[in-house]
């Protein structure tokens, strides 16, 4: 009987599978005809009931949901402005990208070579085709010449940002998807001014940590499906924004000059143009057409200019000018000889050289940190010439605000300035050796083209360090 025990378990797994078989095509077509035929008796038409009327567990579940403007009248409603932003998307989006690309490449520059990274490039940069929408602004009265407006924002987007990578002769992708950022930042226009767009300077900061979340994929992959660093990376990139900018720290975007723009005319200058001798051959036949451009630096009133000469290398003009000067401490006379065309763009002949004055003014820095001590000051290196500002004890964001000119008898325009922050501190009366809490080098070519450059910059060596610096290229004879 011992063979009977195998044979047993064979028909009762063979009758098993039938059983299931058999009830489960039972109960499948009993299912359909009761989904599809039969009609439930006790429907009843949806009730229909005011907020107000809701009970604290429903409302929980709503109150997510409800606008902000309903919520808190604080705030109003901006419907307008997501209408007006969903319509200009597709050109705010090429904007903002662009914008950004432009930001990032000299930081990016300035980082890789710390890496060993051959080259970061964006392969795509787009934000997609979802704009961002306001649930409310919030806008403050002060007694301040200042405006303060906290948006409410919700944006989830579908980008398309591809970055590649390139070291020790491989190719590395990271692609970001699926963006969402929940914030609150607080907006300050200040100080405002009667000079378009009536605010110098834009203050942002943020009031709470923003909810932010994405998808990341690496060589196609998606990194944030791994266990555990969905959640590591976005606890990291909350803290790492809310360190930069969560309030009272701010992201500061200067628009104007307050000083400028705030100034009136103090004079006019007299200017007359002689003659020039000995130009370059512009066209075709050995000769040039030139007239002279003449225009006064940060100053926005259209050029003036000279008739123009025709088929002459040694041109007399014996023309004056009277331009509207509103600073003379800081503005500048531009002259620039032009080749005249009748068709086409019309060339430029030449600038009359000469020296001039390079001011640099060292105004602030950020979260720049010793590893025994922070008393920061900064030196500025310049053609060798050294010059350094006082020292600021014991404090991580020191402002300085100091002014320092080199005289040079040419324009530096192949020249590099380099800055660095230093630290400081004596024990025992004695001066201890001093720490380095990071560095750049500025290329000064774009402050010779645009006079006047007013910028934060990113400290190399330091982990978040931020210093302030205003260039100035006043052309012409030194002052005495």
């Amino acid at each position: 009987m011992g063979w009977l025990s195998p044979l047993f378990r064979i028909i009762s797994v063979i009758f098993g599978f039938v059983g299931f078989g058999f009830g489960f095509t039972i109960g499948l077509v009993a299912g359909y005809y009761f989904f599809f035929f039969s009609e439930p008796l006790d429907v009843k038409d949806p009730e229909i009931q005011p907020l107000a009327e809701q009970d604290t567990a429903k409302l929980q579940r709503l109150l997510p949901e409800i606008p902000l403007w309903v919520k808190n009248p604080d705030y109003d409603r901006v419907e307008w402005l997501n209408k007006f932003v969903g319509y200009m998307w597709p050109y705010l989006d090429k904007a903002i990208c662009k914008t950004a690309k432009e930001i990032a490449k000299p930081i990016i520059a300035e980082h890789i070579p710390n890496y060993k990274i051959d080259s970061v490039e964006f392969e795509t940069f787009t934000l997609g085709t979802l704009p961002p929408t306001f649930q409310g602004i919030k806008v403050y009265v002060t007694d301040e010449k200042e405006v303060i407006l906290e948006p409410s924002l919700k944006w989830a987007a579908n980008p398309n940002i591809t970055i590649v990578v390139k070291a020790f002769g491989l190719r590395a992708t990271a692609q970001v998807v699926d963006f969402q950022i929940f914030a609150s930042p607080r907006i300050t226009l200040k100080p405002l001014v009667p000079a378009f767009p009536c605010f110098a300077t834009i203050y942002v900061s943020l009031m709470e940590k923003p909810h932010v979340d994405f998808g990341l994929k690496l060589l196609g992959a998606d990194f944030m499906s791994i266990p555990g660093v969905y959640r590591l990376v976005q606890e990291l990139i909350k803290d790492q924004v809310a360190n930069m900018y969560l309030w009272p720290r701010t992201l500061e975007v200067p628009v104007l000059d307050p000083i400028k723009a705030q100034r009136k005319p103090v004079g006019i200058l007299h200017a007359k143009v002689l003659r020039a001798m000995k130009l370059r051959k512009m066209d075709f036949l050995g000769q040039s057409d030139p007239y002279v451009k003449l225009k006064l630096t940060d100053d926005k009133a259209p050029s003036k200019k000279t008739t123009v000469k025709f088929k002459t290398l040694n041109p007399e003009w014996n023309e004056e000018f009277k331009l509207v000067v509103r600073d003379p401490e800081t503005q500048a006379l531009q002259v620039k000889v032009f080749d005249w065309d009748q068709v086409g763009k019309h060339e430029k002949m030449g600038t009359p050289a000469g020296g001039g004055v390079l001011v640099v003014i060292v105004h602030e820095a950020q979260d720049v940190e010793g590893k025994h001590h922070t008393n920061p000051f900064a030196r500025i290196i310049f053609r060798g010439e050294k010059r350094k500002t006082k020292t600021v004890k014991k404090n991580r964001d020191p402002r300085w605000d100091e002014k320092f000119q080199f005289i040079v008898e040419e324009p530096p325009i192949n020249d590099k300035l380099h800055i660095e922050v230093f630290s400081t501190t004596k024990r025992m009366g004695l001066r201890q050796p001093k720490e380095s809490l990071g560095y750049i080098n500025i290329s000064l070519g774009d402050v010779v083209s645009n006079k006047r450059i007013n910028e934060k910059y990113h400290l190399i060596d330091s982990k978040n360090g931020r210093i302030q610096i205003e260039l100035q290229w006043r052309a012409g004879p030194p002052k005495s």
